[in-house]
């Protein structure tokens, strides 16, 4: 028997895994628990097989836990886009939804891929993802706090002038609690609660830039060497990739920040495209950001947005165009920061295991 794909459905309580030969015939079907006993059962339950690679659906927070249980003990993991397992879906005998049919569809969708993403032990790329991801939520309950808090101020006194993004500076946050302290009543004492909740936000929102910018460049020099690139850009970048290597080229890399433009080719149209709005939007964001600052004269973007445009692009068209040549860069430099850490990543997987 050659090699066998375990397909796995997984979720928060249990894993479902069904088993396939190399042609895509179930072979046998387990639900484990989802703990690392569990996890150690369907571990048991593989050796049946002399080869074997296990197919996870692509959700990171449910098959966390999963996945380094079975990189720890030696298995082969890769991890299967969600997307890709709807034809299989669609084309099976069985009919409805159920964890085996998810599970079948994921083992049947890791055969049809060769070139699917392999998992690997977690690393200082997931430390930045998970600072970053909890920074941009701080940022996001404080924007909320702001905008009540307005209009609590405008309630108290409405010609008390408050700065443009004032409210996320400390001698703007003290002098306005100050002031605070001099009215009385119930929407007073409201504001004072949240001046100090913002106060709060921001010493978090900051301390965790500080610990983002010393981790992102030691991680990743090459890319904060691209113009226009910042230590929030870089740690979205960072952690939203997973490591660069599981790209097999610098178009897929594309595909997957949403900057490679999908054909629209029907009889004598060929040759036209339309706008990608799919691939990962955050991605997207971050290389948005950096195209608009060099398209201010910082770095090369901007000679190249003059000749678009004078080719009779608009600039939205140039802007995205400029995005794309920065998606290849972003992925070369990428390349480039993994390199070095090669060799210590080859050596921590045996201690691990």
């Amino acid at each position: 028997m050659g090699e066998v794909v375990i397909g796995v459905d997984a979720h928060k309580r249990s894993h479902t895994l069904v088993a396939v030969d190399e042609v895509g015939r179930r072979l046998a079907e387990r639900t484990v628990a989802a703990t690392s006993e569990g996890h150690l059962q369907a571990l048991g339950w593989a050796s049946r097989w002399p080869l074997v690679r296990f197919a996870l659906e692509d959700c990171r927070h449910v098959t966390r836990r999963l996945e380094r249980d079975l990189l720890t003990a030696g298995a082969r993991v890769v991890r299967v886009p969600t997307q890709l397992m709807a034809a299989d879906r669609r084309a099976g005998r069985a009919r409805g939804k159920s964890d085996p049919i998810d599970a079948l569809a994921v083992a049947r969708a890791a055969l049809r891929e060769p070139d699917l993403p392999a998992a690997h032990l977690d690393g200082r790329a997931r430390e930045i993802k998970l600072l970053s991801d909890h920074r941009h939520n701080l940022v996001t309950e404080r924007t909320i706090l702001v905008n009540r808090l307005r209009w609590h101020l405008h309630e108290l006194d409405p010609e008390l002038q408050i700065p443009s993004r004032g409210l996320r500076r400390y001698c703007v946050l003290d002098a306005l609690a100050i002031q605070l302290a001099t009215f009385e009543g119930v929407v007073a004492r409201i504001a004072a609660e949240m001046v100090t909740r913002c106060r709060e936000l921001t010493v978090q929102i900051n301390a965790l830039e500080r610990e983002l910018r010393d981790l992102v460049r030691i991680l990743a020099p090459a890319l904060l060497a691209v113009p226009g690139c910042g230590v929030l850009g870089a740690a979205t970048i960072v952690g939203e990739t997973a490591g660069a290597a599981r790209f097999r080229s610098k178009d897929a890399f594309a595909r997957f920040t949403g900057t490679a433009p999908i054909p629209i080719w029907s009889g004598s149209t060929a040759g036209k495209v339309r706008l990608n709005r799919g691939g990962n939007r955050r991605m997207n964001c971050a290389l948005h950001m950096i195209a608009i600052t060099q398209a201010r004269g910082i770095g090369p973007g901007k000679d190249y947005l003059d000749k678009t445009l004078a080719r009779g692009k608009t600039r939205t068209e140039a802007l995205r165009l400029l995005r794309r040549r920065l998606s290849d860069t972003i992925y070369t430099a990428l390349l480039a920061d993994q390199q070095p850490a090669a060799p210590h990543t080859s050596e921590a997987l045996p201690q691990a295991a």
